[in-house]
């Protein structure tokens, strides 16, 4: 095998064992950040109610420096090194803050921590994908691994529901779901440990040796390509094809849909005068997950058709299902409002889905995860100015502003629709060259 025909032998591979381990371990690990990103919106409301918007603008913040930092790293020192060194922070994090959590100051900054580690998580992990899933595979792994973290949002939220139920003293109910965060990092780590260096990012340093055995292992060269060519692109024009036209509209849509999915998933019960209270956390937190997890699986026929178009919907149907919330909360109707916010993060999932799937293959490989890490880090940013108007805006003016958040990703990809890329189908490679 040469060194030419490594990107062939990946793309045009038949999905095989390496690429299991490597899903099921991204896949466990996004479980496992869902699990802990939802652990401070979760306990905040029995150990520090008066300091969760400063402890969750915290945690964002500290996200936003583990995506960069780590996106960087990954592309210098590599994709496992990095998710290897993720979970190691992760175990130490949570295993704190079981003996710690009940004190305010431990539990700012170990979510931090857990929080710093789940930014980090982003640029090795959408690069790993992108480069070592055959290309005709590559938005659906992206988009179902991915989809882990809303299936370990609702587990753990549910988990905690039940707790509740069972448990009266809020004490033990705590502990009980930092011990299930536990069990999900221990199985996470002995997975990861069996995940492949990604061939093309061994090509990029010049470990040609390594690259050609790990290539090898994923399986053989087409003889003749299988792919459903994407649409051509027009020709490279400098801003409007270009990688900082790209980097600015994915910026603009990365942010819409991250930052309306923290604040309708997670921080809506914390604004003043939310209608259900705060003590509905945990059932907020399970509902706009599942009804997230469900999207996923919707969605999964189509990305692989067009990004562009799915895109679009995602963001066009979240906008408007978003307004329904907002009407539900003011109407103050329970039923209404649940099935509004499931219904809403089922199109936040197709727009997340859709969004790492770019991410991922929109830049070369040299700079792929720190690309991946500065997009997540202005989430992080944006997403902790947001949680900080909070206490200046009603929980309606609030969710008012997550619909307005939404309009700008919309007018975002109406924008990518008409002068974007279309990467479905395509190997990583020609992405590059347009």
């Amino acid at each position: 095998m040469s060194r030419e025909s490594v990107p062939k032998t990946l793309d045009y591979a038949d999905w095989g064992r390496i690429h299991w381990y490597l899903f099921t371990a991204v896949s466990l690990n996004y479980l496992l950040d869902g699990v802990i990103f939802a652990i401070a919106p979760l306990i905040a409301v029995v150990v520090a109610p008066e300091l969760a918007t400063f402890i969750f603008a915290s945690n964002l913040l500290a996200e936003t420096l583990g995506a960069v930092f780590f996106g960087y790293l990954a592309d210098k020192r590599g994709r496992k090194l990095c998710l290897i060194l993720i979970n190691l922070i992760q175990a130490i994090s949570t295993s704190l803050l079981f003996f710690f959590y009940s004190n305010p100051l431990a539990l700012w900054v170990l979510t931090s921590l857990l929080s710093l580690s789940v930014g980090g998580d982003f640029g090795a992990s959408y690069a790993a994908l992108a480069e070592i899933a055959p290309a005709r595979y590559r938005g659906r792994a992206i988009l179902l691994s991915t989809n882990f973290w809303n299936i370990g949002s609702t587990a753990i939220a549910g988990a905690a529901l039940a707790f509740r139920a069972l448990y009266s003293d809020p004490q033990i109910q705590t502990q009980y779901i930092l011990l299930s965060a536990l069990a999900t990092l221990g199985l996470v780590a002995v997975i990861r440990l069996t995940v492949p260096e990604s061939p093309r990012w061994l090509l990029h340093i010049g470990r040609k040796d390594e690259a050609l055995s790990v290539a090898a292992r994923i399986g053989r060269a087409a003889s003749s390509p299988s792919l459903t060519p994407g649409e051509k692109s027009r020709p490279s024009n400098g801003f409007k094809t270009g990688y900082l036209y790209r980097f600015a509209i994915l910026a603009v849509i990365t942010i819409s849909q991250y930052v309306t999915y923290g604040m309708m998933a997670y921080y809506a019960p914390y604004a003043r005068g939310f209608v259900f209270g705060v003590e509905s956390a945990p059932m907020v937190i399970f509902v706009a997950n599942l009804g997230a997890s469900v999207g996923a699986f919707i969605l999964w026929p189509l990305i692989d058709r067009g990004r562009r178009v799915s895109t679009l919907l995602s963001f066009l149907l979240g906008t408007v299902t978003a307004a329904l919330v907002l009407a539900a909360h003011v109407v103050g109707h329970p039923l209404q409002f649940y099935t509004a916010l499931f219904v809403c993060l089922i199109f936040s999932e197709w727009a997340w889905g859709s969004v790492s799937a770019l991410q991922s293959e929109l830049f070369p490989t040299g700079i792929r995860a720190t690309a991946v890490g500065v997009l997540t880090g202005l989430t992080g940013v944006s997403g902790a100015v947001v949680v900080l108007t909070q206490n200046i805006l009603s929980a309606s003016e609030f969710i008012a502003a997550s619909v307005l958040i939404w309009g700008a990703g919309l007018a975002a990809t109406v924008t990518w629709l008409i002068r974007g890329v279309e990467t479905a189908n395509r190997t990583v490679e020609e992405l590059e060259a347009v």
